[in-house]
């Protein structure tokens, strides 16, 4: 069993990774997400080492928030958005808490299905599509959503299933 747990934590690193850098492709919908999932993670642990590592990258996140909301003066880029969702996998790992990486993470595995149907779907019917285009986001954006929209959309869908995460805890 152990060696599979290893193949499992493998595949969530390099899914995660690459999901959350999908995602990070609207101002502020990477951070806005992630910070909930970091509340979220701060409530149910009871580690202080755990709990002061979590409260250093939330302060951090909201600093950055403040200057990449629409219109974005800075940007995260793949240096961030790579670093986020190897952070999420370890601290889930830590807490041995790895059923919730698709609880707290459903957005950024849907941001990556999305991804994967569009390439599988245009090469299997030779050039048709199912979304207007890949990743999600960008596919409420063309269908007329403002970023602020699918960002808020998205982030409250997060909170939402971070209040159920931590509810089933």
């Amino acid at each position: 069993m152990k060696f599979l747990y290893g193949i499992f934590i493998l595949l969530a690193f390099s899914g995660f990774t690459n999901a959350t850098n999908l995602t990070d492709g609207v101002d502020g919908l990477l951070a806005g997400t992630f910070s909930f999932i970091l509340i979220g993670l701060f409530l149910i642990t009871s580690n202080s080492d755990i709990r002061n590592l979590i409260s250093i990258i939330f302060s951090g996140i909201c600093a950055f928030l403040y200057f990449n909301l629409p219109k974005a003066k800075i940007f995260m880029g793949d240096t961030g958005s790579l670093a986020i969702g190897s952070l999420f996998v370890s601290l889930l790992v830590i807490l041995k808490l790895e059923v919730f990486l698709f609880i707290f993470g459903l957005v950024y595995v849907l941001e990556t299905l999305s991804v994967m149907l569009q390439v599988g779907y245009f090469k299997y019917s030779k050039g048709k599509r199912i979304f207007k285009m890949a990743p999600l986001h960008h596919h409420f954006e063309l269908s007329g959503w403002k970023e602020n929209k699918v960002v808020t959309i998205f982030s409250l869908i997060t909170l939402i299933l971070c209040i159920i995460g931590v509810n089933v805890i």
